[in-house]
């Protein structure tokens, strides 16, 4: 075909138009991107992404969250430490507008550095309201417990009765409760233990009293204590397996438990290659703990609550495990089986809320028929820290900070020898360029022949 100065005129105008709808499709992008932006994080477990949780814990802080980093420009370990900060922040401005950031350079002004407490490159210092603290880790689940710290209305003390071989909220021991004290504790509670054969009542200043599986028999004047505290509108979390009560029967009838003896069997337990003793939650009740879990958890040794009728308190059933299981009221040993005339079927409830409001003042008892599923053995499973700490937050009025813990980013690295960076490396920037180049010429040389 040839090209006459006519034709030659019409293509050159084609060419411009076209360039135009190009240049102006361009500036269109970049308009709407700029008015409308729009994010997508493909990283594994979108690590890019605050959790739900997190961004709940946001919304429910209605003023503005003020960051100070103290970090250098440069980092002679880190590189550009601001950068660092400022990239990990950033998903935390774009959910609330008011959280704030900014930086002072150690180095320049030592003396401020000196009066805010700071002691390492890069340390932050949040504050919101009138209170204040410091972060170094900078993880999603470390910068959470912080802001939960900071938005509970008030300091709650719990103290976990001792003195009977109870499971303790500071030890370390298997069957203990230390690594879920440890939770509440970052989560802004004060942990602390009680003798009542030592204290005359219980403190007034208690939020929460936690009795987790006593082995020896309380005293008299103990047991008086602990009803006097329930009397006056205490909250309590007791923790109850498969055990006598060891001298709390008046406590249960004051709370208007019914507690049948036997341990639930779950033959769904072997799902988990565990064995059925081990209960599988099958659902939770209608209840603010309960309400948006969506966890599974599970309960060694498990025995069975129950709430009687009028007896002054709200109660709600809580958890309910082994749906195929049931309560087995005979031994343990050797292959064990349904008896039909003697086991109760399953679903079994295991844990009970009980709500009153004496004196119009809002009084709040959680009874768990399992103490293990806050051990130190047991905690790390599915999301028995979760519920766990639904439970402390309900229990001591927070309830807007009742919510599925952060999670813990995975964020792995790719690891590459340098023979692959360099393929990569010639691939990218220059084979693939270089092809493109080629291309171009061929079909221009191509065209200009025709």
């Amino acid at each position: 075909m040839k090209i006459n100065p006519k034709l030659r005129l019409r293509l050159l105008f084609q060419n411009i138009v076209f360039a135009l709808l190009v240049v102006a499709l361009a500036g269109l992008l970049a308009y709407l991107a700029k008015e409308y932006p729009q994010q997508w994080d493909l990283t594994q477990n979108s690590r890019n992404t605050l959790s739900p949780s997190t961004q709940e814990t946001l919304k429910k802080l209605p003023g503005p969250v003020t960051v100070t980093a103290y970090a250098t420009p440069r980092d002679p370990r880190l590189g550009d430490l601001r950068k660092v900060i400022q990239d990990f922040l950033a998903p935390y401005q774009r959910a609330k507008p008011d959280f704030t950031i900014q930086f002072i350079d150690p180095t320049e002004q030592p003396k401020l550095t000196a009066a805010a407490g700071v002691q390492a490159n890069g340390e932050l210092v949040i504050q919101y309201g009138q209170r204040s603290e410091h972060l170094t880790n900078l993880t999603e689940q470390a910068l959470a417990n912080l802001l939960m710290r900071l938005g509970r209305a008030k300091e709650s003390l719990v103290m976990a009765l001792e003195g009977h071989g109870e499971r303790k909220l500071a030890g370390a021991a298997n069957h203990d409760l230390g690594e879920f004290g440890k939770q509440l504790a970052a989560k802004g509670f004060k942990i602390n233990s009680l003798n009542l054969a030592l204290a005359q009542e219980v403190p007034a200043n208690v939020n929460v009293l936690v009795i987790a599986s006593p082995q020896v028999n309380l005293l008299p004047e103990e047991v008086r204590k602990i009803l006097a505290y329930v009397e006056k509108g205490g909250n309590l979390l007791w923790l109850i397996d498969p055990e006598p009560l060891r001298g709390l029967e008046p406590l249960a009838e004051k709370l208007g438990l019914v507690l049948s003896p036997g341990t639930v069997v779950d033959p769904a337990a072997g799902t988990f290659s565990s064995q059925p003793t081990m209960a599988v939650a099958a659902g939770y009740g209608n209840h603010p703990i309960t309400r948006d879990f969506r966890l599974n958890t599970v309960y060694p040794f498990a025995r069975q609550i129950g709430t009687g009728e009028d007896t002054g308190w709200h109660a709600v059933e809580l958890i309910r495990v082994a749906s195929q299981g049931w309560l087995e009221t005979g031994k343990l040993e050797g292959e064990i089986r349904f008896d039909k005339d003697r086991d109760t079927p399953g679903p079994i409830t295991i844990a009970a809320a009980l709500e009153r409001a004496p004196e119009g003042h809002a009084q709040r008892v959680v009874v768990v028929g399992n103490g293990s599923f806050l051990s130190n053995a047991t905690l790390g499973l599915l999301g028995n820290m979760d519920l766990g700490v639904a439970i402390m937050n309900w229990l001591s009025g927070e309830d807007d900070l009742i919510s599925i813990q952060p999670r813990a980013n995975v964020d792995p690295s790719l690891d590459l020898s340098r023979p692959k960076l360099m393929a990569i490396t010639l691939g990218f920037l220059v084979a693939l360029p270089l092809g493109f180049f080629i291309a171009g010429g061929v079909i221009w040389w191509r065209r200009r022949k025709s």
